[in-house]
């Protein structure tokens, strides 16, 4: 059996940047504290090995009860919050250490501007936010704009249309959260571009230059190479083993990606979960996961498989002598 770990898996450059400084704070405060609001990373192994450090996540129901935070540490994870949940931790006295990633931070900025040409230049215009409803990185987008239209799918925007929450008729700007399908993003657009171009009566040419469509390209180019990357490793093995916690976003698009690509794709959190029966003594392995898998992780999970491996190879052994 052979077993490969894809070398463009693991921790996105956002999440690195979040982690180093958590544990850098950690390492020059270690007598104190170090406060996550949501999960750094969904990855219960990686939360694990960051709270024997000292950090300790707590959630927004603890925030809205703190009353004084004076001399504590609140870290923003790499996803972003809106702009209420800076306003209520520094009003309790939180010291706050902003993880948030850069990409996110500039398409934060970018709505902001939108809603500035929307309703503060009056222009009639909506904005949509392509994301998961109740994900911590749309919820900070919302913020910055509060006429934003949150749509998770292609037949949520059908229905939007259908029942006038999106007006077609108008200018539209819309953005995607990071982390979010290239290919379902540009099937959206798409499906938005045809419908504005028949509500105003022209076809598809002459609407785009009328320019009441504004589609901005915001998800990750790191998250978006890494799709086309994994499609390609998944078809070159036999089995895949993903690796991500089950509540990572990215984890469930990039799982069902391989799963596309190769049947054979299993959807684990941490080595005990892998299953014998799912290999084949001649098979090729490929270890892969989502832009919250700490390469250790993967690393842990391709080491064991070789143990399922040499299994094979010492019960094939056995059973040659036993048959002579």
């Amino acid at each position: 059996m052979k077993v490969e770990i894809d070398r463009h898996s693991g921790f996105c450059g956002g999440v690195i940047r979040a982690i180093k400084r958590a544990e850098s704070f950690l390492k020059e405060h270690p007598d104190e504290n170090l406060y996550s609001l949501g999960a750094i990373v969904h990855n219960d192994a990686e939360l694990d090995r960051l709270k024997q450090m000292g950090l300790t996540t707590i959630d927004y129901d603890d925030l809205s009860q703190t009353q004084n935070a004076e001399g504590h540490t609140l870290l923003i994870r790499a996803h972003g919050e809106p702009p209420v949940t800076y306003m209520r931790a520094g009003g309790v006295g939180f010291n706050i250490v902003d993880c948030t990633c850069p990409v996110v931070l500039e398409l934060q900025r970018n709505i902001r501007q939108a809603y500035e040409r929307s309703c503060v230049e009056g222009n009639g215009g909506q904005i949509i936010i392509f994301g998961q409803i109740g994900h911590a990185e749309t919820l900070g987008l919302m913020g910055q704009a509060n006429n934003a239209v949150v749509i998770e799918n292609m037949a949520m925007l059908v229905d939007a249309v259908e029942n006038g929450a999106i007006d077609v008729a108008k200018p539209i700007e819309i953005f995607s959260q990071t982390t979010k399908s290239p290919a379902e993003y540009a099937d959206v657009c798409a499906f938005l571009e045809d419908k504005m171009a028949e509500a105003n009566g022209v076809d598809t040419q002459e609407f785009r230059a009328m320019d009441l469509l504004r589609v901005h390209n915001t998800i990750c180019t790191q998250v978006a190479t890494r799709q086309a990357r994994l499609s390609e490793f998944a078809a070159k093995h036999d089995i895949i083993i993903f690796v991500s916690g089950k509540a990572s976003s990215n984890g469930k698009i990039l799982s069902s990606l391989c799963k596309k690509t190769n049947i054979r794709t299993y959807h684990i959190e941490s080595p005990a979960e892998l299953n014998g029966q799912w290999f084949r003594p001649d098979d090729s392995v490929g270890v892969c996961g989502a832009t919250s898998t700490p390469r250790w992780l993967l690393e842990d999970v391709a080491e064991k498989i070789l143990e399922i491996g040499e299994n094979f190879s010492n019960f094939a052994g056995e059973k040659q002598v036993n048959n002579k």
